[in-house]
């Protein structure tokens, strides 16, 4: 190469451009410099690198051999053509005159564009340009450096087309799919989390699925499957209920948790000797609401049968202890009578047997009508949640509350401590209750009939609160209400008056309480507080 470029400056063409003549003569050097130009020279020429070198036209004035191999042209080809022989038009015009501003400014220009070879096949260059000055700062040339790139834009398209695929996946999957790391961040999310956000009225769903294994699991996500130290527990199908605003009750979900761990990402790891990569936790949450409604459907048909019988076996109680109560007065007044008499206080000396038998046979009856009440059905005492049971009655009185034109507002805590306790006789507890609100806004006589219920948690008891829009009770009846046989209703037909005097039994019997709030008064407003106070069986 060397000899060559010698020969050719002993006897140069007469149409040689001067720079041409210029820059092979740098080219060759004097074989006596310690670094001549000529080592210069190779080490470009060898180069990997496709090189080339422009005059401040882009007209070609050398390209070394990598330049020939990437661009397809023999080097007699590429000599005094402008550099634009490679242009392809799918570079924008804008890109160019970007790379012609700055490099005539003397910066160096860098950049990719795309190029095409000798037989019209394109590629994507990664380009550095810059100027070389001469004594007087001047432009005199331009070093071209670029390489080929396709290959790495191939694979970069192929990483990003591979992500759009997964977040694809990850949007299209009816599963709510969140990535956290150890201190419980989102690094990645899915539309269907962004769904539940929205449900939720720009509540992070998060920290309630959280909050919701801990109170309902027992367990917290994080501390579980990517604990400060140790290797974790992954979990499956964990159910757990959220209360979402304006829903028709719960959402369920079916939560699994699976540990990730990432690969360390840092230079040392490159030969395998990086430390242990980070750990994260993959959250799943599938929504399982339908089918625990089509189980709860089955379990308030089942619960309607039992309520039904109990509703009858109560009522009959209610019946007879009502007869029983009612002969109790008749019978003191013959037990007084027949102790009169039996004293000598009175003048009808035969009738002191007779009262004795009228008292012994009223003694005797009492006792059959008193045996004849049925029993209190025995129930075990579980842990239940008390929004499901008011939302069980609610679902049992709809039709009820649709036939009397009742508006229901039912606002449930999101989450409530569960209480040990017996279900079916809380479930009795909330309809006594709410038949008593829905009998009192009838009474009102006022066209918008309305009933609120609320729940909250308090320090160690859950309290429900039912609000009515009746006419309330005046404040000397608050305590005689919950009286046995006291009916406070004009509409008397079918009353007993045991229902708030049951409702307050039951409440006590659960280590609670039951009281009308004095300070409400437009309507009736009901505060029940249970405990914990039943042992679990």
């Amino acid at each position: 190469m060397q000899n060559a470029i010698s020969a050719f400056l002993r006897e140069p063409p007469d149409d040689t451009p001067p720079e041409v003549l210029t820059a092979l003569r740098l080219m060759a050097g004097n074989a006596s410099e310690p670094l001549p130009p000529r080592l210069y020279f190779e080490t470009v020429e060898q180069a990997p690198v496709a090189i080339s070198i422009t005059d401040p036209t882009a007209s070609i004035l050398y390209a070394n051999a990598a330049f020939e191999h990437l661009s397809g042209y023999l080097r007699d080809e590429l000599l005094g053509k402008n550099q634009s022989i490679l242009s392809s038009n799918a570079t924008p015009d804008s890109i160019y005159r970007q790379l012609w501003r700055t490099i005539q400014r003397k910066k160096t220009w860098t950049g990719t564009l795309v190029n095409q070879r000798k037989g019209g096949d394109e590629y994507l260059a990664e380009l550095v340009i810059s100027p070389v000055l001469d004594s007087s700062g001047e432009i005199a040339y331009f070093l071209g450096m670029h390489r080929d790139v396709t290959r790495e834009h191939e694979l970069a398209t192929a990483l990003r087309q591979q992500k759009t695929r997964i977040e694809n996946v990850l949007d299209a999957a009816p599963t709510v799919m969140v990535l956290l790391d150890a201190e419980g961040e989102i690094i990645l999310d899915n539309m269907e989390y962004k769904k539940l956000f929205g449900d939720l009225r720009g509540r992070e769903p998060l920290p309630l699925i959280r909050a919701a294994l801990r109170q309902q699991a027992g367990f917290d996500p994080i501390e579980r499957t990517v604990p400060a130290t140790g290797d974790g527990e992954d979990f499956k199908n964990v159910e757990v209920s959220l209360e979402v605003p304006g829903g028709l009750g719960p959402r369920w979900f079916s939560c699994s948790g699976t540990r990730i761990s990432e690969q360390d990402g840092s230079a040392r790891s490159y030969f395998g000797r990086g430390n242990r990569g980070d750990a994260r936790l993959l959250l799943l949450a599938t929504d399982v609401t339908a089918r625990h409604r089509e189980i709860e459907r089955a379990h308030l048909e089942h619960l309607r049968a039992r309520i039904a019988e109990q509703r009858l076996a109560q009522g009959m109680r209610e019946a007879l202890a009502a007869a029983s109560y009612q002969i109790q007065t008749p019978l003191n007044l013959l037990r007084a009578a027949s102790a009169m008499f039996a004293n000598g206080a009175g003048t009808l000396e035969g009738f002191a047997p007779t009262l004795a038998q009228i008292t012994e046979t009223s003694e005797q009856a009492l006792k059959t009508l008193q045996a004849a009440l049925p029993d209190a059905i025995a129930e075990a005492c579980v842990s239940v949640n008390v929004n499901e049971l008011v939302r069980h009655v609610l679902a049992l009185e709809t039709d009820a509350l649709l036939a009397a034109g009742v508006t229901v507002d039912w606002r449930p805590a999101h989450v409530l401590p569960e209480i040990t306790a017996r279900q079916t006789e809380l479930r009795s507890l909330f309809k006594n209750l709410i038949d008593n609100a829905l009998q009192a806004t009838g009474e009102a006589g006022r066209s918008q009939r309305e009933l609120h219920i609320s729940t909250r948690a308090l320090d160690d008891a859950v309290e429900v609160c039912i609000q009515d829009s009746g006419p309330g009770f005046p404040s000397g009846d608050r305590y005689k209400a919950f009286e046995p046989f006291y009916i406070g209703w004009r509409n008397r037909r079918g009353r007993a008056g045991m229902g708030l005097p049951l409702a307050q039994e039951l409440a006590n019997q659960h280590g609670g309480s039951i009281e009308i709030d004095p300070e409400y008064n437009d309507g009736c407003r009901i505060l029940v507080t249970l405990t914990n106070a039943l042992p679990r069986d």
